[in-house]
C-alpha cells in the first residue's frame, strides 16, 4: 500500500549527507499531518546528526507479524525490522505475554541481586554459543557489548592494540568508534585504542577483488602478517563481523577467519566475532556467522544484541571463563540483564528454536535472493545482489562507471516506501547499498510481494533518472 509521506527512522543504517533526511518541506507546518508536526518537534530537541530515513520521516505506531503501520494509517511490509532487531515477528504473542507477566511481578532489580530470568537466558546462550566453559555478561546494546569485549581483550592481553576490518562498524561508543573502519560512522580520530586495519571484509572491491577465493584468502593472510609485523609487541584481539552489516552486507569467502585464526593463535591474539547482526540464524546456513569459518573452532569472545530481544534492549558478551574472569575490579550492570528484558529474550529465543526460524531464513531467503537477482538482471544501476539467508544487499552504482550511487539508493528507498515496503541502506561511507533483512518468520508470499515492490521501485527510479 502506498502512502503520502515517507517512512521509518534508523540510527545505524545510514550515513550523514545524502543518506540523511534533508528536512526540506518537512518543517513545522502541523497541518501537513502528524508526521510533519512530530518531525518539527524532533528537529527542535534532538541532535542534527541523529539519522532519520526519508525526506518526510514518519512515525511507526504499531506492528503485527511482518507488517507495521504509521501514524496516518498506512500499512507497510517490513523488510528491515527496526535495523535487524525484530527477529521473529512484530507483536509476537509469546514475547508480549512474557513481558506482561514479568512486568506484573517486578521490572527491575539490577545485577546486585540474583536474577532468575538472567540465569535462565545465560544458560541457553552459553550452550548455543559453542564456546567451552562459557560465561555470559548482558548489556543493553550491541555497542555496549563490543565495548565490554574490548575491555576484556585489552585487559587479558595487557595491550591496547586491536586489529579490525576495513569497512567495519561496531557501534557508537568512544571505543567502538575507534575500531570502526567505515568513515561515515566514525566521527573522530581520537581513541583509547591503537587500531590496525586489515583487508578481507569486502570480497568484490579493493586490491584483491579479481583473485579467486583461495588466492583472496592467501592475500588477506599475507596482509595480516604484514600488519602484525608493524605492531608494537602484543596485539590484544581481532574483532570482525562475519558479514559486515552497516558496511552493506559484504562478506569474505568462507574460511577466511579460519585462516586468520591460524596466524592469531601463533601470536596469542584473541578473536572477537561481532554477531550483533549475524547471530541467531539470520544467515540461514548457520546459527552464528562465525560457523561459516568453523575450521577455526569457536571464537574466544562473541558479542550479540539486536534480534535476541525482538525489540527489547538486550546485548551481551560470551567468552570462555579464563577471559571473562580476567577483570580484577568489581563491576555491575544497572540495566543489563533486567528481568523484563531477559524474560522477553528467553521467550523469543525459545520461539525461534522451536519453530526452526533459521531453517525458514535459509529456505525463504534463498528464494528471495534468487528472485531479486532475476529482477535486477540487466539493470545497469545494480552492481551486485549478495547475501545469505534473510540478510541481503543490493549494491547500486552510477551507470557506466561502477561508482557508488548513494542518490540512487535514496531514490529507491523512497519509491519502495511509497509502494508499501520498508528497507534499509548501508555500504561504506556512501550508503549505496539497499539492505534487506525481514523478520525470520517471513513467508514465501510476503517475500514475493516485497520483491515485486522492490523491482518496481528499482525500475521506476531508473526510468526517472533516464528521462531527466
Amino acid at each position: 500500500m502506498s502512502s503520502s509521506s515517507d517512512a521509518m527512522s534508523g540510527s545505524d543504517a545510514m550515513s550523514s549527507g545524502s543518506a540523511m533526511s534533508s528536512g526540506s518541506g518537512a518543517g513545522s507546518d502541523a497541518d501537513r499531518g502528524p508526521h510533519a508536526a512530530l518531525y518539527a518537534r524532533h528537529q527542535a530537541v534532538l541532535p542534527d546528526w541523529l539519522a532519520v530515513y526519508y525526506q518526510r520521516p514518519i512515525e511507526i505506531t504499531h506492528g503485527e507479524g511482518r507488517h507495521v503501520w504509521d501514524a496516518e494509517g498506512n500499512r507497510y511490509l517490513d523488510f528491515f525490522g527496526g535495523i535487524l532487531t525484530t527477529m521473529t515477528a512484530h507483536a509476537l504473542p509469546e514475547v508480549t505475554k512474557a513481558i506482561s507477566e514479568q512486568a506484573g511481578r517486578i521490572l527491575h532489580t539490577s545485577t546486585l541481586y540474583l536474577d532468575r530470568p538472567m540465569v535462565d537466558l545465560a544458560e541457553r546462550v552459553a550452550t548455543l554459543s559453542g564456546i567451552p566453559d562459557a560465561r555470559v555478561f548482558f548489556t543493553t546494546s550491541g555497542t555496549e557489548a563490543n565495548d565490554a569485549a574490548l575491555l576484556l581483550a585489552t585487559t587479558y592481553r595487557r595491550s591496547n592494540q586491536i586489529l579490525a576490518m576495513r569497512n567495519s562498524y561496531h557501534g557508537r561508543s568512544f571505543s567502538a568508534v575507534g575500531i570502526t573502519g567505515n568513515r561515515g560512522w566514525s566521527p573522530t580520530s581520537l581513541s583509547p585504542l591503537q587500531t590496525l586495519y586489515v583487508h578481507g571484509g569486502v570480497r568484490t572491491r579493493g586490491p584483491f577483488a579479481g583473485l579467486s577465493d583461495g588466492e583472496y584468502i592467501k592475500a588477506c593472510v599475507a596482509d595480516l602478517e604484514d600488519v602484525l609485523g608493524q605492531a608494537h609487541g602484543n596485539v590484544a584481539a581481532l574483532i570482525a563481523e562475519p558479514i559486515q552489516g552497516v558496511g552493506g552486507f559484504t562478506s569474505p569467502p568462507d574460511g577466511l577467519f579460519a585462516a586468520f585464526r591460524e596466524v592469531l593463535d601463533r601470536h596469542g591474539i584473541l578473536w572477537i566475532t561481532d554477531e550483533v547482526q549475524t547471530g541467531w540464524g539470520r544467515t540461514g546456513d548457520h546459527f552464528w556467522g562465525w560457523q561459516a569459518h568453523d575450521r577455526s573452532g569457536p571464537p574466544d569472545i562473541l558479542t550479540f544484541a539486536k534480534g535476541i530481544g525482538n525489540g527489547m534492549s538486550i546485548g551481551g558478551v560470551v567468552a570462555r571463563a579464563e577471559v571473562m574472569n580476567c577483570l580484577a575490579a568489581n563491576s555491575i550492570s544497572t540495566f543489563g540483564g533486567s528481568p523484563i528484558t531477559m524474560a522477553a529474550g528467553l521467550a523469543n529465543l525459545t520461539h525461534l528454536v522451536e519453530h526452526d526460524l533459521q531453517g525458514n531464513a535459509r529456505r525463504v531467503g534463498g528464494l528471495l535472493i534468487e528472485r531479486l537477482r532475476a529482477a535486477c538482471a540487466g539493470l545497469d544501476t545494480v552492481r551486485e545482489v549478495r547475501g545469505r539467508g534473510l540478510m541481503i544487499g543490493i549494491e547500486l552504482v552510477e551507470p557506466g562507471t561502477g561508482d557508488p550511487h548513494p542518490e540512487g539508493a535514496s531514490a529507491v528507498l523512497e519509491a519502495a516506501r511509497e509502494g508499501g515496503l520498508l528497507i534499509g541502506k548501508g555500504g561504506g561511507h556512501n550508503s549505496s547499498v539497499l539492505r534487506i533483512a525481514p523478520p525470520l518468520s517471513l513467508t514465501v508470499a510476503e517475500a514475493e510481494e516485497g520483491a515485486e515492490i522492490l523491482e518496481t521501485a528499482l525500475k521506476s527510479t531508473r526510468s526517472a533518472r533516464s528521462v531527466s
